[in-house]
């Protein structure tokens, strides 16, 4: 069965380019994202690879641990790291799960026999601090992931767990955001002081709370 957003991500152990992990014990009380590749030495996956290492500091702001996924050997991921480095000018610096035996692949539903028998979707899952999973997103084979939509949701996931808003369409961090329903406006006059506009009785918003 698919996972869902609210299920549990599931637990694992496994053999990474940074030595054997716990899955829950590595993820701590951190947020995680978790994203899986068709294979080892493929053009576009290098490219996101390279992308997520280069990103580093913006997954570090945010409490973000990264760990990817695909089903070659250890061996090969190490010699795939060596490539990724000199093409994409960064330095891997994540876990990467040899996944040889499709353990975790058949955990979280990577492998889709309609796209391929052996390999695994590109999937993206990010997981917050209680272990649930949160986002779940799947690319093709031919299409890059946007990274820069990746992290815009992690902050929209942030900020959401943490205040009763929600975000609005191409929300970006700093931008205004709606009171969620359950809120009364007179419960939200008190609760966001920086001020609630009322736009229509079930639509009003808000200067982000958390700026």
């Amino acid at each position: 069965m698919a996972l869902r957003l609210g299920d549990i991500a599931p637990d694992f152990t496994a053999e990474t380019t940074e030595g054997t992990i716990n899955f829950h014990e590595w993820l701590g009380n951190s947020w995680g994202m978790i994203f899986s590749h068709p294979a080892d030495f493929t053009p576009v996956c290098t490219t996101e690879l390279g992308r997520t290492a280069q990103l580093t500091d913006e997954f570090a702001k945010r409490g973000v641990k990264v760990i990817a996924v695909s089903v070659d050997p250890l061996e090969s991921h190490t010699e795939w790291v060596k490539d990724i480095n000199e093409t994409q000018n960064t330095t891997v610096n994540f876990p990467m799960i040899a996944d040889k035996d499709r353990q975790v692949a058949e955990l979280y539903d990577m492998i889709h026999p309609n796209a391929s028998e052996k390999s695994t979707v590109r999937s993206v899952f990010i997981i917050g601090p209680d272990k649930k999973i949160k986002l779940t997103l799947t690319y093709p084979a031919s299409t890059g992931r946007n990274f820069t939509e990746i992290l815009r949701v992690i902050d929209s996931l942030q900020l959401t767990a943490n205040y009763q808003v929600a975000t609005p369409a191409d929300w970006t961090e700093g931008q205004d955001v709606i009171v969620v329903p359950a809120v009364s406006t007179e419960d939200a006059i008190k609760k966001f002081p920086k001020g609630v506009t009322i736009v229509k009785p079930y639509l009003r918003t808000t200067p982000q709370p958390n700026k």
